[in-house]
């Protein structure tokens, strides 16, 4: 059999650095697209890119002679170098060390895309859903809210 087929899907999260919330509106519009672009460039398909102001979700069809770990970071790399290069108000800019990569079946990727495509609605109702359990002292309040949205 002369022919390989490989269906290779990886869904990869990573953080901004400290979890500081560097995506803001102005850079997600250019970042998520750029992502897209080191992706093919390096012979992936990005079939979705998303996340929030700290980090990113990406689901990644790697080729078969790319690894996991080489794929986030050319991602990676490449992104905070355009960063850096593109944008002078994010010269702290940084990702965090390491990275979450998760295999997906081809029968599960249109819920991961899906996932990927609402995670700002996704982290909107989880934060409400904090901020309904805390108690009633606000400044308690206050620092549980944070404390867990940071352990997440």
């Amino acid at each position: 059999m002369p022919h390989s087929y490989v269906s290779n899907l990886v869904h990869y999260i990573f953080s901004t650095k400290e979890r500081f919330p560097f995506i803001d509106q102005e850079l997600e519009v250019r970042l998520w697209p750029y992502m897209g672009g080191i992706a093919r460039e390096n012979g992936m398909k990005a079939l979705a890119i998303g996340g929030t102001n700290d980090h990113v979700h990406a689901l990644l069809s790697l080729p078969a002679t790319l690894s996991v770990a080489k794929a986030v970071q050319l991602i990676k790399g490449g992104s905070s170098k355009w960063i850096h290069d593109q944008f002078g108000q994010y010269r702290k800019f940084a990702w965090q060390e390491g990275y979450g990569a998760f295999s997906v079946s081809a029968s599960q990727a249109k819920s991961v895309i899906n996932y990927i495509e609402n995670q700002k609605k996704h982290h909107r109702k989880r934060l409400s859903n904090l901020l309904r359990r805390v108690p009633s002292d606000k400044s308690l309040g206050y620092f549980h809210a944070v404390r867990c949205a940071d352990e997440r």
